[in-house]
């Protein structure tokens, strides 16, 4: 997304606007967990909140646009073309226990496809954008995939199903394989973050199942316009609503690919 066009300034605007509660929020944190306040319904007020804000300055910025978001659904637009695809805090769990690593979430997706977005991890304040055809940034800088070649050299982000979900030994055995071909595996939770890393070159690749269209729809774009790949398990290319994905650079995603979709 171009500094300075439209959509980069009503986005960066209204995730910035959301992140300044969440970093009051945040701040919070240390003293819940000693607490019986309940620090779970604590978070959910804060998502809440950040919802709210969020949805008032893209509404008050682009009135006709509709809304998916992960606390309050679908919201109908008036155009019927565009709608906001949100996630106020990915990465609850890093939040709650007072881990700084988390983002707000923001994809614009026109008629099926997203054309913009933004993920932005308000405590270290790095702000990743992108927009369709025009590149993707981390606040001022052009970010490409990493150029390694070699999966024995490779970082590769993941998520665990965690407990109530189901997969946990699909998964083990998708792990078991990655594992055995390169040089680390990272599990931080936050896979918005994941895919931002992978289009900043921080890590090879990623893989997760089971992800919602708030969790990966700025990153996805983020990924494509730094010259990375992103598939589902088939390798087909509309992985937004079918929450397996498969995320690399172009030299080693289908090495990628194949580690998590053979056996």
């Amino acid at each position: 997304m171009a500094r300075g066009s439209a959509l980069w300034n009503v986005m960066t605007e209204a995730a910035r606007k959301a992140a300044r509660a969440l970093r009051r929020d945040f701040g919070e944190v240390e003293q819940l967990q000693v607490s019986n306040k309940g620090p779970s319904d604590f978070v959910s007020a804060a998502d809440i909140k950040a919802e709210k804000t969020l949805r008032a300055e893209l509404q008050k910025a682009r009135p006709r646009f509709g809304f998916l978001m992960e606390e309050t659904g679908e919201i109908a637009g008036e155009d019927g073309k565009h709608r906001w695809i949100i996630d106020p805090i990915d990465g609850t769990t890093n939040f709650l226990h007072g881990i700084p690593h988390f983002a707000i979430s923001i994809g614009l997706e026109m008629e099926g496809e997203i054309i913009a977005g933004v993920v932005y991890n308000p405590i270290v304040e790095e702000m990743f954008y992108a927009e369709k055809g025009q590149g993707a940034f981390l606040n001022d800088h052009r970010l490409r995939v990493s150029a390694r070649t070699k999966m024995t050299e490779a970082v590769i982000a993941t998520g665990i199903p965690f407990h109530g979900r189901p997969g946990h030994e699909p998964f083990l055995k998708q792990l078991g394989r990655v594992m055995n071909e390169v040089a680390g595996v990272r599990r931080m939770g936050t896979a918005s973050l994941d895919l931002a890393y992978v289009a900043a070159g921080r890590c090879e690749g990623f893989w997760e199942t089971g992800l919602q269209p708030w969790d990966i729809a700025a990153g996805i774009l983020l990924v494509r316009e730094a010259g990375g790949f992103v598939t589902d398990f088939k390798g087909g290319q509309d992985v937004l609503h079918g929450g397996n994905v498969v995320a690399a650079n172009p030299k080693l995603h289908k090495q990628l690919l194949d580690l998590v979709t053979k056996g």
